[in-house]
This record gives C-alpha cells, structure tokens and sequence, in this order.
C-alpha cells in the first residue's frame, strides 16, 4: 500500500468551483493539490455553456440570413459549413481551458494533476494516474466538484442503436437529416433549435405535459409555440417506448405512444436530453462515510459541508439548481467560511438562470405557480414583446414579460422575460431584487431610449393597470 501525502486541500473536479477554489486555497498558503479526470474547465467550458452557446451563435447567424429581406437586405442562398462551426467552437473552447489550465499551473503551491480519484478510507483519496500508477492522497479539507453527465433513460433497444447526447451531438461532421430528441428541457431545446436552423428537420419528444417542466403554463405553452414557428415538430405527453436501427444503422425508427395512439417516428439521428446524473458512482464515497440520495447526488447543509467531517461537495454533484453559477457560488461560501472566517450559505440565495433558446427565457426567483403554491397574496404582470419599441424597431417581438409582485409590499418575487436578450432584463430585474427595492423603483425609473432595459417601465406600468 503507498505512504499517503499530505497536503493542507485536496479538489476532486476542476470545475467552475473546483478552479477558483484551489487558487484561493493556494493563495492563502495551503498546500493544495487539483485531481482533474480529463479537462480543466469542467462541464462548462469544456461540454456545456461555452460551446453550446458558441454553436448556438453560428445558428442565430444562419436564422438572420434567411432574414435578411424582411430588413431590405438581399443574400444569396444559405449554406452551413458545419465543420467551420465546429472549428470555431473548438478553438474558444480551447482558449478557455487552457487559459484556466495555465493560471493554476502558474500558482505557487498548488499542483495539478490528471486522473481518476475515488476514495479508499476517511480523509483518504486513491488517483489512478493517466499513466496507470496510484498514488494515496490525504488531507485537512477535501472539496469534491466532480460534476455531472448525460442519463440514461430506460428505453427499449436503447443499448443497441447508436444515440447521440450533449457532447456527441457537437462533434458530428454532417447536419442531421431529421434529428430526433428525447427530453423537452433547456438541452433539448436549445439543440433542437440550433440544429432546425442550420437546416435539419427536427422532432421534440417531450413525456411530460409541457416543455421546461419547472416553468409556468403560458411560459412553456408560449415557447413551445416558437418553436413550433420554427418549424420544430414538439410532441407532449409522449412517451417512447421502443427504439431501432433501420437501413442498417442509417436511420432510427422510434416507437412513440402519444395522446394514447402509437406512433412511429423515423430519423436519421437520435438526440438523447433526459437529464443528468451525478459522478458519483466512481468515487466509492461510502468508504469516507458521505452519505448520497437514491440517485447518487450528495447530501450537503447549507455550509456545503457533507455527512463526513472536513469533506465539502460543491457544483452539480450536490443536487439542486445545475449551473456554473451556482456553482460559481458554491466557491465563494466555501471561500468566506473557510478563508474569511464568515457565516456564508446557501439559504435564500437567488438562482438565476437562462435558456439560450431564440428568444431568451430569462428566468429569477419564483414562478406563479411557486408563489401561489406558498399562499402569497401576488399580482401578476405580462405584456407581450411587442409593445416593447426596441423589439418592434429590431423585428424581435416573438414572447412575453411577466414579473411576479408580493402585493403588500410590493416586492418582486420573480419574472420571466421570454423575448430578445431575456436574459439580460432578467438581470437588471434581478439586481432589483437583491437591492429589495419596490416593483415602483423600476416602474418608475429613467433608462435610457431606446433600450431593451426601458421595457421594464411597461411591464411595471402594467402591474397597475392590470393589463
């Protein structure tokens, strides 16, 4: 058996906590070793956020050009060079990580290393290096941000056709010709979409009622009507129950029971976005006494800290809201308790979030549903984007705002801006929000003309009006 070596932290993922942790870590004085599986970066920059939205940005592109004439701009026909796309995503992907990489190589007393960690005892880590020798790691502090990846849903044949999930997709060499996609969330969508744009036939299979299973009715209902202009098939309450290759693998027949009549969907490629599942099973956390749910997410408090003492869970592993933000955040609570000596947690803390989807949905803090399901006494505002003169002057009027107020005291309590740049105005909403200020401070302010930002007088305006 190796001598363990000590070091003050140990970080298992170099994910969008792990990474600023082990430099903060670092900088403080502690001597901090990073176990990092594959890439620096984590999912974000390396599978999700940054290339998607990379991608998502050539599909915005291809969508204005088709446009073009309805601003009086004439183009010839469009075409889309998919490997181009895919070369540009990847060289900002690797500007990313390796700018990350670089940064905590540069930091004196931190140390990086490749391999697969997984626990051997309390307080002990056993690192399956890239070159197959081991080495026994012990430590004060371990912070374990090892992430998530795609699931695996319980389908009938599943394990004999060849499917695509959120990392494959982004590497294909040739468009789809009828791209099939299991699972109506913000993956699904966001992909759906971009992949219609560059010019594949495109079918949603979503099981449940609605898209955005968290949303409002009219939010989802409103969304799936975008798409549906798009030229996106969506189909609701639609379970899959069987799938095969057809054509000898050059074509997938997907067997689908909707509105309770079965129906047989053909595709060319399978888009598999049914949600995600924990890093866990790798770890063997049971020999450090870290307790996980029945889906091998790991129990934490509000501290972050997990059921084994001195050993911290951070980012998407955790369960609850899956984004680099929060994530992001994650750092700083463990940076404030750990390194600043201060009472951080997770209690009550905002989670932002957009879907890249074109429009935006911009989404903060509580839905209708949510603040009515709690007993608040709320009024409800919602305009459509077009009655927003930015939107109008940029042909941009697909969507809705609505914004959700505590009636006695006339806080926000949340909103949803599903229009052009959602996601932004749902920021300013947001920095409202946190400086508890009245809906009348936004109602009633000055922001500049013409600006996407100005629409919140008349979201506002309309919670007095009731319109």
């Amino acid at each position: 058996m190796n001598t363990a070596e000590l070091y003050d932290a140990v970080i298992i993922g170099s994910g969008q906590a792990g990474t600023p942790l082990s430099t903060a870590l670092a900088g403080a004085g502690m001597h901090t070793l990073l176990i990092e599986r594959r890439h620096v970066g984590g999912t974000c920059v390396n599978e999700g956020c940054t290339p998607t939205k990379t991608m998502v940005a050539s599909g915005r592109v291809a969508y204005l050009a088709r446009r073009a004439a309805d601003y009086g701009v004439q183009t010839g026909p469009i075409s889309i060079d998919l490997a181009k796309v895919r070369q540009r995503k990847r060289k900002i992907v690797d500007s990313f990580r390796n700018g990350s990489q670089s940064k905590i190589e540069k930091t004196p007393s931190l140390e990086l290393i490749f391999g697969e960690a997984s626990f051997s005892g309390p307080k002990l880590v056993d690192v399956r290096l890239q070159d197959a020798r081991h080495r026994t790691i012990s430590a004060k502090y371990i912070f374990i941000n090892a992430g998530t990846r795609a699931s695996r849903p319980k389908l009938d044949g599943l394990d004999r056709v060849s499917f695509l999930d959120n990392i494959s997709i982004m590497e294909l060499d040739a468009l789809p010709d009828h791209l099939l996609i299991l699972g109506g969330g913000y993956i699904g969508l966001e992909f759906g979409q971009l992949f219609r744009r560059f010019g594949s036939r495109v079918t949603i299979v979503q099981s449940g009622s609605q898209l955005l299973s968290e949303e409002d009715q009219d939010i989802a209902e409103e969304v799936a009507k975008i798409l549906r202009q798009d030229e996106i098939e969506v189909l609701l309450d639609a379970k899959a129950t069987h799938v095969e290759d057809e054509e000898s693998g050059k074509s997938i027949r997907l067997n689908v029971e909707c509105n309770n009549e079965a129906t047989t969907l053909r595709g060319s490629h399978l888009l598999v976005a049914t949600g995600r599942v924990p890093n866990s099973d790798t770890l063997n956390l049971a020999a450090a006494k870290i307790q996980t749910d029945d889906r091998g997410f790991i129990h934490v408090n509000d501290r972050l800290e997990t059921t084994a003492e001195g050993i911290y869970a951070l980012g998407d592993i955790k369960g609850g809201p899956a984004f680099t933000h929060i994530s992001y955040d994650d750092f700083r609570i463990i940076r404030a308790n750990l390194l600043e000596k201060k009472a951080a947690s997770t209690r009550n803390r905002q989670v932002p979030y957009t879907v890249f989807i074109d429009p935006q949905l911009g989404r903060i803090g509580l839905t209708e549903a949510q603040a009515r399901a709690q007993g608040r006494n709320i009024r409800v505002a919602k305009i459509p984007m077009s009655r927003v003169a930015r939107a109008l002057e940029v042909d941009e009027t697909r969507g809705f705002m609505k914004a959700i107020v505590d009636t006695e005291s006339n806080q926000i309590l949340g909103a949803a801006i599903l229009g052009i740049e959602g996601g932004e105005i749902m920021s300013a909403v947001e920095i409202a929000m946190m400086g508890t200020l009245p809906y009348t401070a936004l109602r009633d302010g000055i922001f500049a003309h013409p600006t996407l930002a100005e629409s919140l007088n008349n979201l506002f305006t309309a919670m007095d009006s009731g319109t």
